[in-house]
């Protein structure tokens, strides 16, 4: 049986979108792992949006909290508010409270994902903050370190992303994920997804 990955977000402008559409192309690089997108339900009005020049959401699908439970594996990612995670993405996990009482994700693997306005914005408080609502769940919070290798150390490029996980830098809006950015989320995508695949080989 494949392992399912769901990589879950919430993204107003696309930058959060563009690093997951390369996480899921790396979890479902890894042989025998089904890797799927969601995002989160919108909590701001269609006229608000409008005021904030936020583009038409895509079709992709708005996950519900019980959805969560068929996964074997998440990647969540987020835009940062004051150096945390956006309220819609916060909105979506305190309507888990049903799979907090069961604790049915409980032991299942899970990593962050992000990105900020600045260098100062949030690279690392964004995920760190977000480590505690895994750990209310029992999931296993996994960083991808420094796995990525060399990439991890570039200083000739402003480059978002941590040892926490894939990041990158939106500036006033108008900048998208570098190519190295990019590389760095379908490297967690595929690192996430193997260690969902051997805990689920070995349970």
């Amino acid at each position: 049986m494949a392992t399912k990955v769901y990589i879950v977000y919430y993204s107003m402008y696309g930058h959060v979108e563009k690093l997951a559409e390369e996480i899921k192309k790396g979890a479902a690089s890894v042989e025998g792992v089904e890797a799927k997108l969601w995002q989160v339900p919108e909590t701001l009005s269609e006229e608000v949006l409008g005021k904030m020049s936020a583009p038409p959401k895509n079709n992709v699908p708005v996950i519900a909290p019980n959805d969560l439970a068929e996964a074997d594996g998440f990647v969540f990612g987020f835009p940062t508010r004051f150096g945390m995670m956006s309220a819609q993405f916060k909105a979506f996990l305190d309507a888990t409270g049903g799979l907090w009482r069961t604790q049915q994700l409980a032991g299942k693997p899970a990593g962050v994902f992000y990105s900020t306005g600045s260098q100062g914005g949030g690279q690392e408080t964004t995920a760190l903050t977000a480590i505690t609502q895994l750990v209310h769940h029992g999931m296993i919070f996994v960083p991808i370190g420094y796995t990525f290798g060399a990439g991890m150390f570039e200083m000739e490029q402003v480059k978002g992303g941590s040892p926490y996980g894939a990041g990158t830098y939106a500036g006033d809006g108008s900048r998208m994920p570098s190519e190295l950015e990019l590389a760095q989320a379908f490297h967690q995508g595929k690192y996430i997804a193997g260690i969902a695949k051997k805990l689920k080989t070995a349970a």
